[in-house]
């Protein structure tokens, strides 16, 4: 079985004896210590995405450690430094920490203590190069044109090279997938990519028109055509010339109305109700479904000519569970989006969100993975709705918790951020939120917020 290596420490000081024992500490706590007997031979060692932590002396000949920290800072200012001050030196120490320190020791510390710092400072700049290379795929993978189909695993690297195919030749297409697995954004890719990317894409969801007024939706009809029907209408297919129709949950389509789609598709023309015209078209027809539509045929539910006219080039959409490795990417992808749309921050996904994300069963799949990254970014910002207790709270397939908790969810967050953008400061909350001040002092009791807590934040 491999082993990951064995985390990185710096340790710059120009004490010998301390480098050997602050490396004797760490080797044994399963750590690879790398002595400097100055600041300017460590800077020169450092690499870019250095794995580890920086520990530094602070009083020290040539470069002091306030300066290392400053250039580190300015060459990746993710990187954990940990400065070591002189006992009773609190003046230093704080200066550190307001210089962007990750902590600092006071000599003469514990070995116990050194290697707890180095923990918490590892697992921090792990979190971050995580982060860090989820950023840069998706920037890649969002310069492609089109929807992105964004994932690493086989299955969607699959999926992704069978769109771009399919994409550049006449033929339409059978998605089959779950719930939420992304059928209507694949049908999309598809059409983008093609050489009809300029033209209409028209989408029908099959399951949500009524039996009574399909036809018309489909295919249009003509004035007088039955009652009510006092003009011309234009249908779907129609609408989509030159372009693509998607029809969505195509089992649900009615059997009468199967067959006429069964003609569009073979003749490529159709008639408008209350008209013996036939009318050309010139699309490509994208359908997608959740069940086994030769299953559905052998029992009687779904026209077998039609199955069999539609099943030319089948793609199948891998449910989210079968992506695992997928899911932090997708889930970053999502709040990206989340908070571009609403102006805020997307918090960073740590490692117990990232457990909880990976564990989790995702019925939902992609839609429900998208649900949760959005809430995320909107009720995250409050410490008592971390990822785990929003996944925890999931009570429904589609990842949706009940109303009235997504609404006080939802008041909290927005409470919480105008309390941290005006650093507590209630008359500039309730002015921002248009909200009396009593009103605002219930809802803070409600909540457990305190507003004072937010101008400790503030203050250095």
């Amino acid at each position: 079985m491999h082993e990951s290596p064995a985390p990185p420490v710096m340790i710059i000081d120009d004490e010998a004896h301390l480098r050997i024992t602050a490396g004797q500490t760490l080797e044994l706590a399963g750590y690879a210590p790398q002595p400097f007997e100055n600041a300017e031979a460590a800077l020169a060692a450092l690499t870019p995405d250095f794995p580890g932590v920086v520990v530094s002396d602070i009083r020290m000949p040539g470069m002091d450690g306030m300066a290392l920290l400053r250039e580190v800072r300015s060459r990746d200012p993710d990187l954990p430094v940990v400065l070591i001050t002189g006992h009773g030196d609190i003046s230093t120490a704080v200066e550190a920490m307001h210089e962007g320190a990750w902590d600092f020791l006071e000599k003469p510390f514990a070995g116990e203590r050194l290697v707890e710092v180095v923990r918490r400072g590892t697992e921090k700049r792990r979190l971050s190069l995580e982060n860090r290379t989820l950023k840069a795929e998706l920037e890649a993978q969002q310069a492609a044109p089109g929807p992105r189909l964004v994932g690493r695993t086989p299955a969607i690297q699959k999926l992704a090279s069978m769109v771009q195919r399919i994409s550049q030749v006449e033929t339409d297409v059978l998605l089959f997938g779950e719930t939420g697995a992304g059928k209507d954004l694949v049908a999309r890719a598809i059409h983008e990519r093609s050489s009809r990317g300029g033209r209409p894409f028209v989408a029908i969801n099959c399951g949500a028109v009524p039996e009574s007024t399909i036809e018309s939706e489909l295919f249009g009809h003509e004035k007088g055509a039955f009652t009510g029907a006092v003009e011309r209408r234009i249908g779907k297919f129609e609408h989509a010339e030159g372009g693509t129709v998607f029809l969505d949950e195509i089992e649900s389509m009615p059997l009468a109305l199967q067959v006429k789609l069964l003609r569009v598709l073979q003749e490529r023309t159709i008639e408008r109700l209350g008209s013996n015209q036939s009318v050309p078209l010139d699309i490509r027809v994208i359908a997608a479904t959740k069940v086994d539509l030769k299953a559905a045929a052998e029992a009687g539910d779904f026209r077998e000519d039609l199955y069999y006219r539609l099943n030319v080039v089948t793609l199948p959409i891998p449910p989210l569970r079968e992506r695992r490795e997928d899911i932090p990417l997708l889930f970053q992808h999502f709040a990206v989006l989340a908070a571009n749309r609403s102006g805020l921050e997307a918090p960073p996904l740590d490692a117990a969100g990232t457990s909880a994300l990976m564990a989790h069963d995702w019925p939902g799949n992609v839609r429900e993975l998208r649900n949760l990254a959005e809430r995320y970014v909107l009720l995250g910002v409050t410490c008592d709705y971390r990822l785990e207790t929003l996944l925890a709270g999931v009570e429904s397939d589609s990842g949706e918790l009940p109303l009235p908790q997504q609404v006080e969810l939802f008041e909290k967050g927005l409470i919480s951020q105008a309390l941290a953008r005006h650093q507590g400061r209630v008359s500039e909350v309730c002015e921002g939120l248009g909200l009396p001040r009593k009103t605002l002092y219930d809802k803070l009791r409600k909540h457990g917020l305190k507003a004072e807590d937010y101008r400790q934040i503030a203050e250095p």
